[in-house]
């Protein structure tokens, strides 16, 4: 496989109009334009947000103009494309806070000394209304009304703002006025990317792309999210990282090499085709965290869990918890940090989740005593005196 099939085909959802039409722009030679837009609502990047990351940065290796976009404009709406209600309005100070540490995070993938980084307050600020009634002309509500998660939040008596029906529009904007070639996004994007699309057409008369990418899933099978709690985050410390790599399922672990990693296609498949589960996961965490921090701290985190997780060794300098009058494993893991509620202590146990002394812990009932060590997962230690 060369680097453009690999690029066209790996880690790629959908290619807009065609994969065939692309392929043959690229062979040719021509160097595109480029672009990727983020909107600095949070300030953290994980392992899910990392594969548009790797495809930007395999167009970069290629020698294309690329664009990473910072959206401080369009992120006081807020897009709504996978969420079922409005976000929050940010400030621009806010904004600016969120994104002082994502390149710091990127860089972990991407190469910023060839990469050009732009705001889209730039030009969407410059807008007057004019020209902004003028834009709309070219969109239909029906088209956004139309959208699985618009129907719903409407059909269940939810607000829709005006700006978010705007959005799309900003967003083509950005594209028609960075003349893009390409657009890459996660797959709920592909709704505004279309947006470039249709100005780049409509003004430009000019056919441009989308490249429509998944996303990983989960540690615990789930989309990745911070809220779940189910995401590798790329400044988790190696130890974290390559534990949390370790709890995945084994039907996880390709799509993880695939999508999490840089790793040979043909490397991939061969650590798939000649190790057990077990070993595939371990050359697994051993790659992610050697790629976004470096092998000295892997071969360092892959010791910590082999002795501490496999040969059941518990850790010595470990945090100690007052025990108090608790009766149950349940009460025990929300009074000591290990989870936030009941709810999730039982979801904890009920996963397998819990240990006590290094032994799996599943009974619901167990009455904690002092001297017990309570782990969760592969990096919380609690010792009960």
């Amino acid at each position: 496989m060369d680097k453009i099939d690999e690029l066209l085909t790996r880690g790629v959802a959908n290619i807009i109009p065609s994969r065939d039409e692309l392929e043959k722009v690229l062979k040719s030679g021509k160097k595109l334009n480029i672009y990727l837009g983020i909107d600095p609502t949070a300030t953290k990047i994980h392992l899910g947000h990392a594969v548009l990351l790797r495809k930007l940065q395999q167009f970069v290796e290629l020698g294309h103009r690329v664009t990473f976009l910072i959206g401080d404009f369009t992120a006081l709406i807020g897009d709504t494309s996978d969420k079922d209600s409005e976000r929050p309005v940010l400030t621009y100070e806010q904004i600016q806070e969120n994104f002082q540490t994502y390149k710091s995070q990127a860089e972990k993938i991407l190469d910023f000394s060839k990469i050009t980084v732009r705001h889209n307050s730039e030009w969407l600020k410059k807008l007057n209304f004019e020209e902004i009634l003028k834009l709309t002309r070219h969109f239909s509500l029906n088209d956004f009304i139309s959208r699985e998660l618009i129907k719903k939040r409407l059909a269940e008596g939810k607000s829709v703002s005006l700006p978010e029906v705007l959005y799309p529009v900003m967003q083509g904007y950005d594209s028609y006025f960075m003349d893009t070639d390409l657009q890459i996004g996660g797959t709920d994007q592909t709704f505004n990317m279309q947006a470039g699309r249709t100005l780049q057409k409509d003004l430009r008369n000019k056919e441009s792309f989308i490249m429509s990418n998944p996303f990983l899933t989960g540690t615990d099978g789930r989309k990745m999210s911070k809220s779940w709690g189910n995401a590798i985050w790329l400044d988790d410390s190696p130890n974290d990282m390559y534990g949390k790599v370790m709890s995945i399922k084994d039907d996880l672990i390709q799509e993880y090499f695939v999508l999490g990693t840089s790793l040979s296609m043909s490397n991939i498949q061969s650590s798939m085709s000649n190790q057990n589960p077990m070993d595939q996961k371990k050359s697994l965490a051993f790659q992610v965290v050697s790629e976004l921090h470096n092998e000295t701290k892997a071969k360092s985190a892959q010791e910590y869990f082999e002795s501490t997780f496999q040969q059941k060794i518990i850790p010595s300098n470990i945090q100690e918890f007052e025990l108090t009058k608790t009766s149950s494993i349940l009460v025990a893991l929300v009074d000591t940090g290990l989870a936030k509620s009941g709810a999730e202590s039982r979801r904890l146990i009920r996963q397998n989740g819990v240990r006590i002394n290094g032994e799996t812990m599943n009974l619901e009932s167990y009455e904690p005593k002092s001297g017990d060590v309570i782990s969760v997962g592969s990096r919380k230690f609690i010792k009960l005196k």
